[in-house]
Parts: C-alpha cells; sequence; structure tokens
C-alpha cells in the first residue's frame, strides 16, 4: 500500500468510499505529511500555498471526528474572505457526501444577516465564516462554541494582513481551550509565529515545497525606463501573448484602479479587484473573470487570495512584491495541473537589488528579457471569448443550471458547445456565452421563459 494512499490513513470507510467516487487518486505532499498528525487529533501548522490541497487536508480530518449525532456547532473554519469561505464550504459539503445529515453553514459579511440567524436557530455542525461576522453573531449570542472541538484558521496570514487579529483574539476567547487548532498559511511571518504560540498546544509544523517546477512556469524579467513606462510594458506583453486570461499584481489599490482603467481606456476587458470594493462589485468581477468574459484581472495581493481560477495564462508582477514570499504566491497562480505558465516582472534599473534578492530567495537565475516591439501597439485590444448574461432569478425561484440551457437552446437558438460557466446564486443566476452568440442567448432569455416564468435579463459590463 502507498503512503500516499487515503486508505492508509484508517479513515471513516464512507469517506473513502467517496474520496474515490470523486476521483481522488492518492495524496497530495500536504495531505500525506499533516493528515496523519490531524488524525491524531494534534494541533498542526502547515505552510501550503492555494492548489496544494490544503482544503481537503483539514476538511477530512474535521469530517473524521465528527459527531453526527451530536447536533453542535463542533468546527468552526475561518477564512480571509467570502469567496475563499464559499469555496471551503463547498469542498467540505463534497467531501462529507458520503456521511448522511451534515450540516455546513457559511456566515460571511456582504450577506444578509437576519437569515443567518434563521439558520442558526435550526443549528450546524461546521461553520464556515469570515471573522468580522462571526465575532458579530457571537457578540450578539446567535451562535455558540461551548461544544467546539476543531478550529481552522484557512489563508492565516492574509487574514492578519486584512486587520483581523483583534476579530480573531474575540472569537477565540469564545471557545473552549480544549480543543484542535489547524493552521494553515502560504507564508510564515513572525506574526503568524506569534498568533500560533498564543493559541496553539506544541504544533506540528508541516511545510511542502512549491508544487511548481522551473519548467512548469516561464519567468521573465523586463526592464522598464521609470513607472511611467510600466504600462506600456503591460499592454506590449498582453499583445504579445494575446492570453485568455490574465492577472496583474500591483502593490497598492490605487494603481490598481490605475492600471484597470488606463487599459480600458485602450479597448481591453479589464477589471479591478481590491479591498474597496463593495461585495457586489466584488462578486461581479470575478465571476466574469472566472467565465472568461473579462480577460485582465488588476489586483492587489491581499484581493488575490483565495481565489480559485483555473487555467491562468499569464501573470504579470506591475511591480516587484514587497516580500519575496508573496512574488512565489503570485507566479504559482499559473502552470498549475502540469499547463505550462507564463510569469513576467517589471522593474526599473533602482530596483536591480530587489532582483538580486529574488534571485537569491529563489535559488535560480532569472531571464531577462526584451520588451516586444512597439509596433504591437498599433494593433487593437483582443475581446474576451466570452460574455456574461445576468438573470434576475435564482434557487429561489427554483431556476437550475440545466433550465437555463433549455432556454438557450433549441430550434435557431444557441449551440450547447457555446455556453460556458452557469453559476445559480438564491435570487440570480449568470451565463456565459461566447461572444459570436450574445446576442442570440440575450433575445432568447429577454423574450422567452424560464421554468414558464420571465426574468430580467441583462449583460454584465466595465
Amino acid at each position: 500500500m502507498s503512503r500516499y494512499d487515503f486508505s492508509s490513513l484508517g479513515l471513516n470507510s464512507a469517506l473513502v468510499d467517496n474520496l474515490s467516487s470523486l476521483g481522488y487518486a492518492e495524496m497530495t505532499p500536504i495531505q500525506a505529511q499533516a493528515l496523519p498528525s490531524i488524525l491524531s487529533n494534534k494541533d498542526v501548522i502547515a505552510k501550503a500555498k492555494t492548489g496544494s490541497g490544503k482544503t481537503a487536508t483539514f476538511a477530512l480530518g474535521l469530517l473524521n471526528k465528527l459527531e453526527v449525532k451530536r447536533f453542535r456547532v463542533q468546527t468552526l473554519v475561518l477564512c480571509p474572505t467570502r469567496e475563499l469561505a464559499d469555496q471551503v464550504a463547498v469542498e467540505i459539503r463534497k467531501l462529507a457526501r458520503g456521511i448522511h445529515n451534515i450540516k455546513v453553514l457559511t456566515l460571511c459579511g456582504g450577506m444578509a444577516f437576519g437569515p443567518q440567524v434563521g439558520s442558526l436557530e435550526h443549528g450546524a455542525h461546521i461553520v464556515v465564516g469570515t471573522p468580522g461576522r462571526v465575532e458579530e453573531h457571537l457578540r450578539k449570542a446567535n451562535l455558540n462554541l461551548d461544544n467546539l472541538t476543531t478550529l481552522v484558521l484557512d489563508e492565516a496570514d492574509r487574514m492578519l494582513d486584512m486587520g483581523f487579529q483583534q476579530a480573531l483574539d474575540d472569537i477565540i476567547s469564545y471557545m473552549p481551550k480544549q480543543r484542535q487548532t489547524l493552521l494553515f498559511s502560504a507564508t510564515y511571518p513572525p506574526k503568524i509565529e506569534h498568533t500560533a504560540n498564543r493559541i496553539m498546544q506544541s504544533p506540528i509544523m508541516v511545510e511542502v515545497q512549491d508544487s511548481h517546477s522551473k519548467k512548469s512556469i516561464i519567468q521573465n524579467l523586463y526592464e522598464v525606463e521609470n513607472d511611467d513606462a510600466r504600462i506600456e510594458a503591460v499592454r506590449l506583453l498582453l499583445q504579445a501573448h494575446q492570453p485568455e486570461s490574465t492577472l496583474i499584481f500591483c502593490n497598492t489599490k490605487i494603481e490598481t484602479d490605475q492600471v484597470a482603467n488606463e487599459l480600458r481606456g485602450v479597448g481591453y476587458e479589464a477589471l479591478a479587484l481590491h479591498g474597496d470594493l463593495e461585495q457586489k462589485q466584488r462578486d461581479q468581477t470575478l465571476v466574469r473573470f472566472s467565465n472568461r468574459s473579462a480577460s485582465i484581472l488588476v489586483a492587489t495581493d491581499v484581493a488575490a487570495r483565495g481565489l480559485d481560477i483555473e487555467a491562468l495564462d499569464l501573470v504579470i508582477n506591475y511591480q516587484i512584491a514587497r516580500e519575496l514570499e508573496v512574488h512565489t504566491h503570485r507566479i504559482g497562480r499559473t502552470g498549475r495541473a502540469g499547463a505550462q505558465g507564463i510569469a513576467c516582472t517589471l522593474y526599473t534599473q533602482k530596483e536591480n537589488h530587489k532582483i538580486g534578492l529574488l534571485e537569491d530567495y529563489l535559488k535560480q537565475k532569472l531571464e531577462r528579457d526584451d520588451l516586444p516591439p512597439l509596433s504591437l501597439l498599433r494593433q487593437p485590444a483582443f475581446f474576451a471569448p466570452m460574455i456574461t448574461l445576468q438573470i434576475g432569478g435564482g434557487k429561489k425561484q427554483k431556476v437550475r443550471a440545466g433550465d437555463i440551457v433549455g432556454a438557450l437552446t433549441g430550434d435557431e437558438g444557441v449551440p450547447a458547445s457555446e455556453i460556458g460557466k452557469i453559476q445559480v446564486g438564491d435570487q440570480w443566476a449568470y451565463v456565459a456565452v461566447t461572444q459570436a452568440h450574445g446576442k442570440t442567448a440575450f433575445n432568447r432569455l429577454s423574450e422567452g421563459k424560464i421554468k414558464g416564468r420571465s426574468f430580467k435579463i441583462r449583460r454584465l459590463r466595465g
């Protein structure tokens, strides 16, 4: 039996059977290293990046020890953003499918407070949420953690970066001291070590090296004359590579907006993502980028953490990251699942010393390259392959993905192959359709019916 075989762990047989049905062939390195200690009920600090299989690592641990007949909150998972919390909750539910009657509840800001109170009154086994909203429910006595056995801090470094230290301390004051605490973090700066020392008991430290080989990500450095020349360099790289999906990292919120605005001004579908966006704007931004109806996302490091976006073709570092570890996290967004990715970093002559420090940190000599020819700027900006249509009805109106496909296809409708990602929320749904069939799709949904009802339809833009 391989040490990477899930059945070697002594997991609940229902969990093992479900893993097989989900296509989990064997453990990832972080799972193989961390799960034995987690299953032994030890506190664990795991240094692992997005895409390493960390969510399944702690999810299997907490599900294996859960007592389903005790209908109390036994596990709390805290995440820095609502998007990550939603992804974690989906993953836990998926892994829990083989065990009946497990209730997972999400408590995040940006959502109506009242319905969450109602859900808490009905009880839950596992709560996944953001620190601010969880602390608010505890303060108002809507949430009881007296029966908690497991606390998980996911993306702990970003939670502290986002200013959640006080909220974390407040939340921990409501839970039993005798519990298992699992801390997952992409980086391990001193403030994380300080937090771990205060809230954990003799934790086991687990670290996996970056899973991306030097061959899976092509890294190139491009020198620019000054800060004003950076946006021109970005345009040249975009025109040269023509990627379907590009993530551009900036160090500040102001630069994030400026870069996105500049790119939109010359015709690109570019979106900005940072902490000042309202939740609705953030949600729609992520919908459009993930379904390929916007090719370019310009983001700060904090805002981009926890994004689960596959097949990212290009990463551009508008500036060198302030922390060397963050650079590795940035470029790790591309070159996933065996695909080759490209990471481009812009720097000025004044920043040569930073390049030297980065190469020492990476233990790798980075390729310096010339920017593509200026003649590329005379070519028009390329379009995103898809558009997004918003439907004014969702789960509450019994709308399902299959109903949307049915409304779009049929006689003189949109071929099923031209329909992309469909996401259905409580009161809305989004569907991506290829540019060529966008008008047909809009007319079919506007003039037709879904489940016998007419819904307001609009195209998401800008």
